[in-house]
């Protein structure tokens, strides 16, 4: 008892209340005491509670805690105070804020999901979340082998474009320096161990097939070298080993490419071994069981008849989601453990149903079994897509204590759905959301063909997140800084105090919410003037133009000068096409020959600095490293060398070449993207990582994440394939962007950008879309954030196509700047709220099934518009969309009414899409 009590009393005193550095003695801690500080100290632990569903949980070994912000966190302090309650019990540190309770034991250390959580509510349903869970290294048992796409990964990316892998994928890339990937081993006593990676080494990105190095360290210390020689091509592995010696206990090891690696590797898995020994065969992840009342991942199940593990789909909880229900006899077994009583509950099943194979959408047929017993039918309609799910439910009888529920096809026809989670609850009780992403975000589109992995970012079905930022902070060995998000449903709330933490979303200039053209197609400025010319002639509006990398000299890549052949005087050029009312921006691209007259003098500025690397302009191509100041300063004198005094912006048109940015707790995108907009007022780019982070095709997450960038930069999404597949995908891509990441502009290419569906053009080396393709995706990009005209080498211009396309075209160009006032409103409005401009069903409609459903096919425009874009080829389309409820919506073309709450088919020829007003609201 007396050591009880001596616990408890150093548990108490642990605590410290904290009101601008002063440290106050706590409460009793029996006693819950009303606080409106901001900051509770425990140890090295410190919690900072910024609103009552906003907490900061900070952990700094030593109590050197960081209050200064990073480039992430601008806003920390412009939070109103928060009343909330705090008390000791039982070793425990609760606060509480009435919104969100938050436990951590009392002197436990670091942030784990064993000694941290916060409760919350979404909507109806009670849910504890574990923010630090999953974060940090992840354990690989010795002996044991481990997926390498499962592990730390810090610049490479988990990615599944060659064959032959185990487990779920590869980590692809180690493309720049300090890429890494990351596990913890445990060894029980010291000992000589072998850590042996699969891997593959063909030619990389650099043009060379020779053997590649990686440093493996342990605890941050270098213990080798790990030289990888080529394999027969990227879908053959081979094996690699380096010996270790470890200390008994718990060691970081780390796979890095340090500035004298040479990576461009893919490494599928490894294991840390015993000198000698065989390397493990992947083991298949055994059943786990189903708690009644939890939500569980329906591929922790048993599964049978092809059903299997899959990731290749967006917006799932867990490692993956379970499909393959193809046939007759495919299914999962789960065992539902915890049933109370005897009686019938409500088994709910969130699973998504796009298209399947050549077979229409439409609706598919599970059952559901219990104990064996008669199959129980579950009608599950269309979804908008793969990546968008619903959550449905039946009633099946069940037995106390533990049960089998099966779910099955019956007919081959049937099922052709995947399964993400499973919940076995009251049959009263509230649909069970799991934590899986709203949204989703990636650098960009590049060669995106219908569909691409995306990430998840602030919002989640359950109403929680993390925001870690403990990789922009000051770095110190063990620190973590996160800020947990506790929303709930109410998303737009998520994304309010997002805005205020991490900067709102950047309010373009009115212009830029207009009529966009920009081809990549050599033009003089007598070219260009026609083309002006020629809008003002057939009376479409135009208030921007992007000159793309043709009018550069000496080389049309990266010169730094522009062609005196092509546009003798660029700023009488622009001051002309300003005064027509248009604005200009001009392509750049990162790098520069040694050749070009001006890179002496870049050199020179950059103290010697600039890296031969080889990129698109060829060989002699040099590089910049933007972190380093002096790099920074010679890159931005080349702009000025090209005597584009007269410009709008620049365009960063960062796809193909190597330069990147070494300063330390920011992407290299969002820190080139902030100099950007420093000195132009916005930056015209991709955002949320860097070339290196995953490569041009296959871009990952960073650690610092996608926050910043939404403070100033236009994203520019990059260059798609041009069919009715991808414009599908971004109808529903946009939404997620912005709801993920709280950036508000997007910019698609208008029309795709190359290969795809094309037909000869009307120019010389040009091709042209089909022209209902061409009129469709005109008409999505009327209600998108930015509508940019772009392609490569390919007809965007109304007067290029047939009679109808030409006039849906100009019809829906002339609506664009007619719509020009309600989208500078609704950017305004992001600004201000963090509500973006494109708004995914569900912010508006959190409780609603059918918005999850529908996210990918229909979304909000603003307040007051809903916008359905037509993806399906032909004259007349058919669309189906969904009215949600509180409202009438009123067709904004025909005035035909439809009553919220009801699902109508929507036919539309050339002319007209489906677009509907709100009831009450001003047609706009």
């Amino acid at each position: 008892m007396r050591d009880l009590v001596r616990r408890r009393v150093a548990a108490a005193a642990s605590l410290t209340l904290v009101t601008g550095g002063l440290a106050l003695a706590p409460s009793s801690s029996a006693e819950a005491t009303t606080r409106h500080r901001q900051s509770v100290v425990s140890g090295d632990a410190r919690f900072q509670v910024l609103s009552p569903t906003l907490i900061r949980t900070e952990y700094a070994p030593g109590g050197r805690f960081t209050d200064s912000g990073t480039f992430n966190v601008v806003g920390r302090d412009d939070f109103a105070p928060t009343r909330f309650t705090e008390r000791i019990s039982h070793g425990w540190l609760t606060i509480d804020t009435a919104a969100a309770t938050l436990r951590y034991r009392v002197g436990s250390g670091p942030f784990t999901k064993d000694n941290l959580s916060v409760r919350l509510k979404a909507g109806h349903q009670s849910v504890l979340a574990e923010p630090w869970a999953g974060t940090g290294a992840p354990d690989c048992a010795p002996g044991a082998l481990c997926e390498a796409e499962a592990l730390a990964l810090n610049g490479p990316s988990a990615a599944t474009d060659h064959r032959d892998f185990t487990g779920r994928g590869f980590a692809a890339g180690f493309e720049g320096t300090g890429h890494a990937l990351t596990f913890a081993v445990t060894p029980a006593a010291a000992e000589t161990r072998q850590l042996t990676v699969r891997y593959a080494n063909s030619t990389g990105g650099d043009g060379q097939n020779v053997t590649r190095t990686l440093t493996v360290t342990v605890d941050g210390a270098a213990a080798g070298t790990l030289r990888l020689p080529p394999t027969g091509n990227w879908d053959t592995w081979a094996l690699a080993s380096l010996p270790l010696e470890l200390t008994a206990g718990r060691h970081e090891i780390s796979l890095v490419r340090t500035a004298s690696d040479s990576g461009n590797v893919n490494v599928d898995s490894l294991a840390v071994l015993a000198p000698g020994a065989a390397y493990p065969a992947p083991t298949p992840p055994a059943a786990q069981p189903c708690a009644f009342g939890a939500v569980c991942e329906a591929d922790t199940g048993t599964p049978a008849g092809g059903a299997r593990l899959a990731d290749d789909h967006n917006g799932y909880s867990g490692d993956g989601f379970l499909a393959g229900l193809e046939r007759t006899g495919a299914g999962v077994a789960l065992t539902v453990t915890g049933v109370p009583r005897a009686g019938d509950y409500r088994v709910q099943l969130r699973y998504a149903n796009g298209p399947a194979g050549n077979q229409p959408v439409q609706s598919r047929t599970v059952t559901v079994a219990a104990n064996g017993g008669t199959p129980v039918p579950v009608v599950l309609p269309p979804t908008s897509g793969w990546d968008y799910w619903r959550t449905a439910s039946v009633v099946v009888a069940l037995k106390s204590g533990t049960n089998t529920v099966a779910l099955g096809c019956p007919t081959d026809q049937s099922c052709n759905v995947n399964v993400d989670t499973v919940a076995v609850a009251a049959e009263n009780a509230p649909l069970l959301a799991p934590h899986a992403p709203l949204g989703g975000y990636r650098r960009g589109l590049d060669n995106v063909n219908g569909g691409a992995r995306t990430y998840g970012g602030l919002l989640y079905q359950d109403g929680w997140s993390l925001v870690d930022d403990s990789a922009s902070a000051p770095h110190r060995a063990g620190v973590q800084d996160g800020y947990v998000f506790a929303y709930g449903q109410d998303y737009r709330r998520g994304l309010r105090e997002l805005s205020t933490l991490t900067g709102p979303t950047k309010l373009l200039p009115k212009w830029a919410y207009g009529v966009w053209y920009s081809e990549y197609y050599d033009r003089t400025a007598a070219g260009f003037q026609d083309i002006v010319a020629r809008f003002t002639t057939e009376g479409v509006p135009l208030d921007a133009l992007v000159v793309d990398t043709d009018v550069k000299a000496p080389d049309r890549w990266n010169g730094w000068s522009i062609d005196p052949a092509r546009i003798p005087d660029w700023n009488a050029f622009a001051a002309q096409l300003r005064e027509q009312g248009v604005h200009t921006g001009l392509n750049i691209h990162p790098s520069i020959l040694g050749s070009d007259p001006h890179f002496a003098g870049a050199q020179e500025i950059a103290k010697g600095k600039l890296q031969r690397t080889g990129c698109n302009g060829g060989a002699d191509c040099y590089v910049f490293d933007f972190g380093d100041p002096d790099q920074l300063k010679a890159y931005f004198w080349l702009h000025d060398q090209m005597g584009a005094d007269d410009l709008d912006f620049w365009w960063l048109d960062w796809c193909c070449d190597a330069s990147r940015s070494t300063k330390a707790g920011v992407t290299g995108d969002a820190w080139i993207n902030q100099q950007y907009a420093d000195r132009t007022g916005f930056a015209f780019s991709r955002a949320y990582g860097s070339l290196q982070a995953g490569g041009y095709g296959n871009p990952g997450p960073a650690p610092t994440g996608p926050w910043a960038d939404k403070r100033t930069t236009l994203h520019f999404t990059g260059d798609t394939i041009s069919n009715w597949e991808t414009l599908r995908y971004e109808v529903g891509y946009t939404p997620g962007e912005s709801a993920a990441t709280g950036l508000a502009a997007v910019s698609h290419d208008i029309g795709g950008h190359t290969g795809g569906l094309q037909e000869p053009g009307t120019e010389p080396g040009s091709t042209k879309l089909p022209d209902d393709l061409y009129a469709r995706w005109v008409q999505m990009g009327t209600f998108q954030p930015i509508d940019r005209l772009h392609s490569n080498h390919s007809d965007r211009l109304p007067w290029q196509y047939g009679p109808a396309a030409n006039a849906s075209a100009k019809k829906f160009l002339k609506l664009r700047k007619k719509l020009q006032p309600y989208t500078y409103a609704a950017a305004a409005e992001a600004t201000r709220t963090g509500t973006p401009i494109v708004r995914a069903m569900y912010l508006a409609y959190p409780g609603e099934q059918e918005a999850y459903a529908t996210a990918g096919s229909q979304y909000l425009y603003g307040p007051d518009l809903l916008v359905a874009p037509v993806t399906t080829p032909g004259g007349t389309a058919s669309t189906t969309v969904w009215f949600p409820p509180g409202n009438t919506w009123t067709d904004y073309f025909t005035g035909k009414r439809y009553a919220g709450g009801t699902t109508a088919t929507i036919t539309t020829t050339l002319d007209t899409m489906p677009v509907f007003v709100r009831s009450g609201a001003a047609k706009p």
